[in-house]
């Protein structure tokens, strides 16, 4: 059956507009190691149909992300507390990004009116893993999860695939909000793709006198 968008009747706080997105996009299981950065997604995650891997290091739980990811060819998802853990996870998205492979990491960040004050283990996600991950971005505003969900799922496997980091300010996990969720991910196809390439092949072998421009 085709997805329905959730009604944006109903108000909910953006760790559960976040897990809603998970299952809309397909997500059965995901590693993590619980932080209070992300409380609000716990929660959400408590009745969610979700498969919840608890890891005890970071490390760890990005490397088994990853090899989901490596062995599906779906985005693996680790969900880890800011600073040093998302530190311990880099060896996990490093890994992604040298095998081209889709991960996409949520982790914690500091409050929104905390930022910038190096309070609370706060780091630039953007600066410390930019040139590591495809794609870094903060979600600021509770409303916009399900874009910038979609996005990162679209970014972690189109072309090169490649790992994602999405941080996540623990006030905006609690805003309760009115927001419709996103379409399920799709992988776009190149052209000319494989079916096109297989046409071409049928022409050309039936040609007689086959010229090909490059």
């Amino acid at each position: 059956m085709p997805h329905t968008a959730t009604s944006t009747a109903a108000s909910r706080t953006g760790g559960q507009i976040l897990v809603q997105q998970l299952i809309v996009h397909g997500v059965q299981q995901l590693f993590c190691v619980p932080g209070e950065s992300y409380l609000a997604v716990l929660d959400a995650l408590h009745d969610a149909n979700i498969a919840v891997t608890v890891c005890r290091q970071e490390g760890g739980a990005a490397m088994m992300a990853e090899a989901q990811g490596k062995l599906t060819g779906r985005p693996g998802i680790c969900f880890v507390t800011r600073g040093p853990g998302v530190t311990n996870a880099s060896a996990g998205i490093h890994i992604a990004h040298q095998d081209s492979t889709p991960l996409i990491v949520f982790v914690g960040q500091v409050a929104r009116g905390a930022l910038g004050r190096e309070a609370f283990q706060e780091l630039d996600y953007g600066a410390v893993f930019g040139t590591m991950a495809k794609w870094v971005v903060q979600i600021d505003d509770a409303r916009r999860v399900p874009e910038l969900v979609s996005r990162a799922f679209h970014v972690a496997t189109s072309g090169r695939p490649g790992p994602v980091v999405v941080a996540l300010p623990e006030d905006m996990l609690t805003d309760a909000v009115q927001v419709a969720d996103a379409l399920p991910y799709s992988v776009p196809e190149t052209y000319p793709g494989a079916p096109a390439l297989q046409a071409l092949a049928a022409r050309l072998q039936a040609a007689e006198r086959p010229v090909v421009i490059l």
